[in-house]
């Protein structure tokens, strides 16, 4: 699979999307586990960065079909959602740091693929990802969704980029909605306490 492949517009075969009431209820072809169990919110007016693995791109490339076809059912739009490729998953952290640096999206969603080898460099690939992505989101107060797949070989990649268990580029980019929409409820939120009503 080419990772230029059009992405926004070509049906994987495996999601189908229901619109309820502004919300985007995913319901998946196959028994596997990219269903959610709350709806969707609406991502009409949300600005999505994605950055995309090139390491195993025939599988990240299916995850970013995943995730943005997740994306546009939710209503974002496709001039919104902003692709950017980096060499392989270990880069992945600083990929999403340029979006928060350098760009006005809402939130990044991470795609990547490490196979089990034969050597430890997966387990040091897989621990700098994870703590990379959760130092950033935590750092900039920007959500970052997790897309990274950790598998023990190609069979178990494919199998949850459009296989039998999924696809987890669908999940994680209903994982950011979900953020993004919660980050934006709590900042809008009256948190004021009234002191007044301590009883000293």
């Amino acid at each position: 699979m080419s990772r230029r492949t059009n992405y926004g517009l070509r049906d994987c075969g495996f999601t189908r999307y229901y619109e309820q009431e502004n919300l985007i209820v995913v319901a998946t072809n196959l028994k596997n586990l990219s269903h959610f169990e709350r709806p969707v919110p609406s991502a009409s007016d949300m600005r999505v960065g994605i950055v995309v693995a090139e390491w195993n791109s025939a599988i990240t490339g299916a995850l970013l079909e995943g995730a943005v076809k997740t994306l546009r059912a939710a209503g974002c739009r496709e001039e919104n959602i902003i692709v950017k490729w980096v060499p392989g998953t270990f880069e992945l952290p600083m990929g999403a740091q340029f979006f928060a640096e350098y760009s006005n999206v809402d939130g990044v969603i991470a795609l990547g693929c490490v196979i089990r080898g034969e050597t430890p460099h997966f387990d040091y690939v897989c621990q700098g990802v994870t703590i990379g992505i959760t130092q950033l989101q935590l750092s900039w107060s920007m959500p970052v969704a997790f897309g990274v797949l950790t598998v023990e070989n190609s069979e178990q990649a494919e199998e949850r980029a459009g296989g039998k268990h999924g696809n987890k580029g669908d999940e994680a980019a209903a994982t950011l909605i979900k953020m993004v929409a919660l980050q934006r409820s709590m900042e809008f939120e009256d948190n004021n306490i009234d002191f007044g009503s301590v009883v000293n």
